[in-house]
């Protein structure tokens, strides 16, 4: 998705300068450009975008004024010719301070700190699968809530710490669905969760109270990745 961007600064040069370090990066659009903060302000009234590039000193209200006006605030990046207003331009809790003539490495490392900041406040879907759970139904599992995957031939049961379900797929094109990292084939009928193993015994382990046998041809290897991820 795209970063909305504004550009709000009455020097023609200077807005055509972020326009083209603009226009040389990807997911980032233009919604629109000012030369006063009075229209740029009617416009985050009614709509909202992701990055504001902000001059300081504006004819009738300057740049401060203008965010002090804002009841919630974009990304903010200040470009000015003035290094002093620096100190006060954080305290107004801008994302970053640029001063003219703006090279293009410097607006790219200020471009990286948008979207680094973007990241960290969206919350990410946690990894899920879909299975069918009756002739219609889709069920959403998470991956982290899976307990253990059990055959029952052309069948799987899918046990979680909430619940069991019970999917027409057989358990070796399951598994494979699944990654290698976090689910490891134990025996021909169990795929677990490795890191909802509670402890390993000779040749079985237990998660959430159960013990589940492991194969004697897949002991060593079970023991092995289980052993080095708990040393």
């Amino acid at each position: 998705m795209s970063l909305r961007c504004v550009i709000i600064d009455d020097e023609p040069l200077a807005v055509n300068v972020i326009k083209n370090h603009l226009s040389q990066i990807k997911d980032l659009k233009i919604e629109a450009s000012f030369n006063n903060a009075i229209e740029g302000l009617e416009f985050l009234r009614e709509k909202p975008i992701d990055v504001l590039f902000l001059d300081i000193n504006m004819p009738v209200l300057d740049g401060f004024d203008f965010l002090n006006t804002l009841e919630e605030k974009p990304a903010v990046i200040i470009t000015t010719a003035h290094e002093e207003y620096a100190v006060k331009s954080y305290e107004l809790e801008v994302l970053d301070y640029l001063v003219k003539p703006i090279s293009f490495p410097r607006f790219l490392k200020a471009i990286d700190k948008v979207k680094r900041q973007q990241n960290l406040s969206q919350p990410t879907e946690k990894e899920h699968i879909f299975v069918k759970v009756d002739k219609k139904k889709m069920k959403k599992i998470y991956l982290d809530d899976i307990l253990v995957v059990e055959s029952l031939k052309d069948y799987i049961k899918i046990i979680t710490a909430s619940g069991k379900y019970i999917v027409h797929q057989t358990l070796s094109s399951f598994t494979e669905s699944l990654p290698s990292s976090k689910f490891l084939r134990i025996h021909r009928s169990f795929t677990i969760s490795i890191d909802k193993v509670e402890a390993v015994e000779g040749n079985s382990l237990e998660i959430n109270g159960s013990r589940y046998v492991i194969g004697r041809s897949y002991l060593n290897e079970v023991k092995a990745r289980i052993l080095d991820l708990e040393e």
